[in-house]
């Protein structure tokens, strides 16, 4: 929630919980594990470069990577 809150203030931007997974994934870091996975049907979208960049600025902020 923090990193959601953080890029909204410093960057203005909205990201969502997903995003911020996928970006967790892409630097390794370890997260919760998720119960609602779905069925795979539905297509999942991609984060945007510049909401990728605000959330790799709050993971250095919070010292994550």
């Amino acid at each position: 929630m923090e990193i959601r809150e953080w890029t909204k203030s410093e960057y203005g931007l909205k990201v969502s919980f997903l995003y911020v997974a996928q970006i967790k994934d892409k630097c390794g870091i370890e997260k919760r594990l998720i119960y609602n996975v779905g069925d795979n049907k539905s297509c999942v979208p991609k984060c945007p470069s510049e909401k990728e960049k605000a959330i790799m600025a709050a993971f250095r902020h919070f010292n994550m990577i």
